[in-house]
């Protein structure tokens, strides 16, 4: 059987779970099945629900290809961020706030990213995925790096977010502030495989807000958030899973207020054709 992440058990100033992390229950998502499972040595081990909208492409690239994406990146100024990280930034100057844009600048993805998203579209869940926006994440042990729980845009980005895990292994944590439960089934033996075949009827349940869902991300795999996944459960990385230099690279498409159809399909045009000239620089 697969093992994921467990707690880092990190304690309070007297030896109790510091606040936030003791209603936390941690369940692992496995990819083959696409179901969460309780966390080994936890109180929900052996228990599991659905989790759609995770897609994990493992070696998508090769190591020579991850090498070279990587010194392209560094031929580029990094810019710092924050939590300890640093980007570059392929993409439209965007004030989500008043939800104005301006492409002032833009010259598209860089070059290196045209086989990418070529191979991309090798895949029937990215047949039609075509970015618009390219972000470049590096994360570093020694600086702290991470990501605070969050849910990205919607007014201009669309259905699917997919990011490229470099250099280093690290974890997806994935949280839900809705109220109410979730319904967990009790695992049947030879898990998770098996859950694949069928469960047995939910016989427990567990708040929303106390559930964490770790997504092992491998070195060189593609991630794809869509549904539930995307819009409804807030996606980080916690310092404890950067335990090496990471790099990853974040691709967003349009939403479709700016495809075709769209009260701003015009301006979604031109986006999309600056983007796929594949020519640009960060911004």
């Amino acid at each position: 059987m697969k093992t994921g992440p467990r707690s880092n058990g990190v304690r309070g100033p007297r030896g109790g779970a510091l606040r936030g992390e003791e209603k936390t229950h941690r369940f692992i998502y496995y990819s083959d099945t696409g179901w969460a499972v309780g966390a080994e040595e936890s109180d929900f081990e052996g228990w599991a629900f659905p989790f759609p909208g995770v897609t994990v492409i493992e070696d998508f690239v090769t190591r020579e290809e991850e090498a070279e994406m990587v010194q392209l990146m560094d031929r580029e100024p990094w810019k710092p961020s924050q939590s300890g990280r640093r980007k570059q930034d392929y993409g439209p100057k965007v004030n989500f706030r008043k939800q104005k844009l301006k492409t002032a600048g833009f010259r598209g993805l860089p070059s290196f990213s045209r086989e990418v998203v070529r191979r991309m579209g090798l895949y029937p869940i990215l047949e039609d995925f075509r970015p618009v926006e390219q972000c470049n994440l590096d994360y570093c042990p020694e600086r702290g790096s991470a990501i605070d729980p969050h849910l990205d845009d919607a007014w201009l980005w669309g259905e699917r977010l997919v990011s490229l895990n470099l250099l280093s292994p690290t974890v997806l944590s994935m949280s839900r502030e809705a109220p109410g439960s979730l319904l967990l089934c009790l695992a049947p033996s030879g898990f998770p495989e098996a859950l694949v075949e069928g469960v047995m009827a939910p016989s427990r349940s567990v708040l929303c807000q106390e559930v964490e869902v770790a997504v092992p991300l491998p070195c060189r795999s593609l991630l794809v958030l869509t549904g539930a996944a995307r819009h409804q459960w807030k996606h980080a990385i916690h310092r404890r899973h950067i335990q090496a230099r990471r790099v990853c690279a974040t691709f967003r498409e349009l939403s479709a207020e700016f495809c075709p159809g769209g009260k701003q399909q015009e301006l979604g045009q031109e986006l999309l054709q600056i983007s796929l000239s594949f020519q640009g620089r960060p911004m």
